[in-house]
Order: C-alpha cells, then sequence, then structure tokens
C-alpha cells in the first residue's frame, strides 16, 4: 500500500523537528545542551524553498482546523529581546488566512489585570475552536521577568504566604496543570523558545541603532535587561526543565539565523497540526441530496452558450492523462485556465 504524501511529509517534519525538543523530565543547560547558530547543514537558499513549502503547508492544515471546528493551538513564543518573535510570526504566518489566526502581546499589566491571578490575562486571550492562538510572549514571562525582577512579584499583591521561597516551583506545577487542562480540552499548546547568542543580540541592538527605520525599535530598558544576561539564562534553563512535558514539550530553535529559526518554527507548527489531522467535515446522505439538488439548480440557470458547471468541466479536463494533455496544447503551449480559479 501506497504511503500517502501527508504521512510521508508527517515522517520527515517530526525527524526534523526531534533535535529541537525538550524532552520531558530532563535537565537543560541552555548554554551547554543547545547551540544558537546551529542549521542542520542547510543553506540558506534551501531554507527560502522549505519554508515556502512550510507555509503553504500551514495554509491547507489551518484550513482543516477551522473547518473541523473542535480543537485550536496555542503557539506560544518566547525569546529575549531582538530574538525575532516578530518576524518569526510575519512570516511562519504569512500564508494562512488571518480571520483563523490570532496574535496576543503581553506588555506590563495593567491595574485591572494586577487585580486578578498571574495566568488570568492569558486566560482570557486563549482561542476559539477551530483557531490558532499566537502569543508572543507568555504565561511565561510569570516565571521569566518576574523570577529575575522579583520586585514584579510584590505587585501582583499577593499574601505574604505565597510569596515564599516554593513560588517558582508552584508556578511551574501551576502551569503545567494548567496546560494540561487545555490539552485534555481540545487545545495543543506549541512551545517554542527561540534561543539566540548574546553575539548575535549585541548585533541585532547595534543594527536598530545605525539604521533609521529601525531605531523606534531600540529601548535604553533592553540594554539594561542586557545586564541579567546569566539571570535570564538561568531562569530559561529552569523553565524549559520544569515545563516541559509529555502534553506540551518545549521546542529550543537556534535564532542566530533568521531564515533557519523560520524553517523550525513552521515545522514545529506544522507537526502540532498534523497531530491533530484535522479533516473536512463529512456530508452526511440528506446534505449531499440538497447539494445535488442546488446544483441542477444552478446548472439549470446557465446562459446560452455557457457550460452548465464550468468548475466541473474544468476540472474533468485536468484529469486526462498528462500525454493526451500535452497533444491537445501542442509543443511549447499550456493550455489556459480560468484567472479567477
Amino acid at each position: 500500500m501506497q504511503e500517502k504524501p501527508d504521512a510521508r511529509s508527517a515522517a520527515r517534519i517530526a525527524k526534523f523537528v526531534k533535535p529541537l525538543r525538550v524532552k520531558p523530565g530532563s535537565t537543560v543547560d541552555l548554554a551547554e545542551d543547545f547551540d544558537p547558530r546551529f542549521k542542520a547543514g542547510m543553506r540558506k537558499r534551501e531554507g527560502v524553498e522549505l519554508l515556502r513549502t512550510g507555509v503553504s503547508l500551514l495554509a491547507e492544515y489551518q484550513a482543516r482546523l477551522a473547518a473541523q471546528d473542535s480543537e485550536a493551538v496555542l503557539l506560544c513564543l518566547q525569546a529575549l529581546d531582538a530574538g525575532g518573535k516578530d518576524g518569526t510570526i510575519r512570516h511562519v504566518m504569512s500564508g494562512v488566512n488571518p480571520q483563523g489566526v490570532h496574535v496576543s502581546s503581553f506588555k506590563v499589566p495593567s491595574a485591572e489585570e494586577l487585580d486578578h491571578d498571574y495566568l488570568w490575562r492569558y486566560a482570557r486571550r486563549l482561542p476559539a475552536r477551530g483557531e490558532i492562538g499566537i502569543f508572543n510572549r507568555s504565561h511565561y514571562e510569570e516565571v521569566l521577568v518576574v523570577r529575575v525582577h522579583p520586585e514584579n512579584l510584590d505587585r501582583q499583591k499577593l499574601p505574604e504566604e505565597a510569596k515564599g521561597p516554593d513560588v517558582w516551583d508552584r508556578r511551574y506545577r501551576e502551569i503545567n496543570d494548567w496546560e494540561r487542562h487545555l490539552c485534555d480540552n481540545g487545545f495543543k499548546v506549541v512551545k517554542i523558545f527561540l534561543n539566540l547568542s548574546k553575539e548575535e543580540q549585541r548585533i541585532r541592538f547595534l543594527k536598530r541603532i545605525d539604521v533609521p527605520e529601525k531605531n523606534w525599535k531600540f529601548s535604553a530598558a533592553d540594554i539594561r535587561e542586557r545586564e541579567r544576561w546569566d539571570d535570564y539564562q538561568r531562569a530559561f534553563s529552569g523553565m524549559l526543565s520544569a515545563t516541559s512535558t509529555p502534553w506540551a514539550p518545549w521546542y529550543v530553535v537556534p535564532a542566530d539565523r533568521k531564515w533557519f529559526a523560520r524553517i523550525c518554527a513552521a515545522a514545529v507548527l506544522a507537526h502540532a497540526l498534523m497531530t491533530i489531522d484535522p479533516q473536512y467535515p463529512a456530508v452526511d446522505a440528506r446534505a449531499r441530496k440538497d447539494l445535488l439538488a442546488a446544483r441542477r439548480r444552478l446548472e439549470g440557470e446557465a446562459p446560452g452558450g455557457a457550460a452548465r458547471d464550468p468548475y466541473a468541466a474544468r476540472h474533468r479536463t485536468d484529469r486526462r492523462p498528462r500525454a493526451e494533455r500535452a497533444r491537445r496544447t501542442g509543443p511549447g503551449r499550456a493550455r489556459r485556465t480560468d484567472p479567477g480559479s
């Protein structure tokens, strides 16, 4: 039995993303375990074509996800400043229907958000069934930025007993439990950390200063945060170790080469959608009967000289053997198609 193209693609993608996956239960040392410049022996020219293929694949699966309307995908993107989150979203999601994708960015919590538990504002932005939701920064800020800057914990108005030394282990557990709840209810949680080297961050910051069109992206706060580089590396390593679970594993994407990071992100998201394998709903006998009746009525309305069903006629023509099509069109001539098809 011949293997389906989807099955072959799924196997290739699964093999590609496997080295990026953080094995649940493992202890991560970010600096030792993951190389930000890794590119799997790939050349940029190959990468451009692969990304184009990946975007096309995502468009197909997103359409099926929307049609099935029973499951959803939540993509969490984490990175240090200049890690490439915005560019990854822009390039990877360039071919999908924007009606089925929602991007949420999380800044400093508002007064209203601080009056609720720390997961409240993230729960409010979850995607609906049939959608892909993207968190540009996510609930993991609560064990990263808040951990590196514990003064932010004081602003969350927690009772004193909730701010003890076990607060981070407790938050890891609560986040894992929340994600397990989401997955059990049909919401696939996909987590990507864009792993940027300190030197590449320095270069990107300089570019934001040197290129006038990028000046708006530069913030002095970014430089202050860079001074806490080692603290963030420890926070990321702890987060990856504690929250990469069988139901929602982390993927560490090498981010020094933007083109390769985008390929990896597309592959991880495509792998998640293939795991769901959404399908277009089947039409039952009654609905099929209604469709055929509507078709006969529309065919009967064809004006004189027009094909009764242009799409069906063209589809039958396209299914002729290639040799026959070549004989009808002649050498070097392309068969004309309806530009609106």
